[in-house]
């Protein structure tokens, strides 16, 4: 086995996921993360937690929901269960198709999603984390050779985490004592309102209420949008390409959309529920690991010189004390390239030009 699987798989457990002796720990596990899964397993077995494993396949997922009627049981207490009694949640990605499901109508795809929506709330109350184990699917999308890809993925996941954290904390401070964000860039001229909330400073540890490996990004909880973004970095959702997505918002709500290719896959995400035309997130990269888009939005969220929206729920973290944020079936992430003719601005102070911060030497 490559070292550097072992060591992905020992930064997942101690560092991103803080194990601990005793913790009942669920593995779910797609059909092509089955090096990193045994390599997971020997590590919790060595920390002394207790293992339940699950596998994923967006073959059976496809094969399920296409032979379904459509009218599914909402939140199985079997399933719900498993999570709730759960203290960590570990997702290894690794598909070996990256369109597996991309024949499976909108329709059904939302109505399995919203059916759902308490089974995912029961594992987002875990300590869970999210990573990947290259495949040769994924390094396709990507564009890569596959051991390229295998690089690319390890340079952005064997990190000292504990230098990024610091320096990233610096923008978690900025972003906890403003009021106001904006993004002016091509095709974008957008106010975010941020007063009250806090961000999360996202270096790859639930300590810090960061559940991707790898990560490297500070997020945030929009109370309201106003203007309009354009997205021009390509996102594969649901099996199907999203390119230079257009939205424009009123009162924080999507008022008008458009998309040089995936627009009928936007209508159906906002079409959702009553929280999917809102944001849940503001998304800031800064994994200088990561150096070019991979279609993959576990990496190209984290991109330095990116910001990314994410349509639908918000995560509590952000929220103050009692209040409820923007709930909805669907978290999308949606990313702008921000390294060229854009600056990002909080309470009319320029923090990032091109891409470069305020405290970086080419500022």
């Amino acid at each position: 086995m490559d070292e550097r699987i072992r060591e992905h798989a020992e930064i997942l457990v101690d560092w991103s996921a803080q194990i601990a002796a005793g913790d009942d720990v669920v593995l779910s596990v797609d059909e092509g993360a089955h090096e990193l899964a045994v390599a997971v397993a020997e590590v919790l077995g060595d920390r002394g937690a207790n293992l339940v494993s699950v596998y994923r396949s967006d073959e059976i997922q496809r094969a399920y929901l296409r032979a379904h009627d459509g009218d599914f049981d909402t939140d199985p207490e079997y399933e719900r269960a498993l999570y709730e009694n759960a203290d960590s949640v570990l997702v290894l990605g690794g598909t070996r198709n990256t369109a597996g499901t991309a024949d499976v109508s909108d329709d059904r795809q939302q109505a399995f999603a919203r059916a759902r929506r308490g089974i995912r709330e029961g594992r987002l109350a875990t300590d869970w984390v999210k990573t990947l184990h290259p495949t040769r699917a994924l390094a396709q999308q990507a564009g890569m050779a596959f051991e390229e890809f295998r690089n690319f993925v390890y340079d952005a996941t064997l990190r000292d985490w504990q230098s990024l954290a610091e320096e990233m904390d610096r923008l978690k401070t900025i972003l906890d004592d403003g009021s106001e964000v904006h993004i002016d860039a091509p095709g974008t001229d957008l106010s975010l309102s941020i007063e009250g909330r806090t961000a999360v400073n996202s270096a790859a540890s639930v300590a810090d209420d960061s559940h991707n490996l790898p990560s490297g990004e500070v997020f945030t909880a929009p109370a309201d949008a106003e203007g309009e973004v354009t997205f021009d970095v390509p996102m594969t959702v649901r099996g199907k390409t999203l390119r230079d997505v257009h939205l424009v918002f009123e009162d924080g709500e999507v008022v008008e959309c458009a998309a040089a290719a995936g627009e009928e896959t936007l209508d159906a995400l906002l079409n959702t529920d009553g929280g999917a035309r809102r944001l849940g997130e503001l998304g800031i990269g800064m994994n200088r690991g990561i150096d070019r888009y991979t279609d993959n939005i576990l990496f190209d969220e984290k991109m330095a010189e990116t910001v990314h929206l994410a349509l639908g729920r918000a995560y509590d973290a952000c929220l103050p004390d009692g209040e409820a944020g923007n709930d909805s079936a669907i978290h999308v992430d949606l990313i702008a390239d921000t390294s060229e003719d854009a600056t990002l601005s909080v309470d009319g102070e320029v923090i990032q030009r091109n891409g470069v911060f305020r405290w970086e030497d080419s500022f």
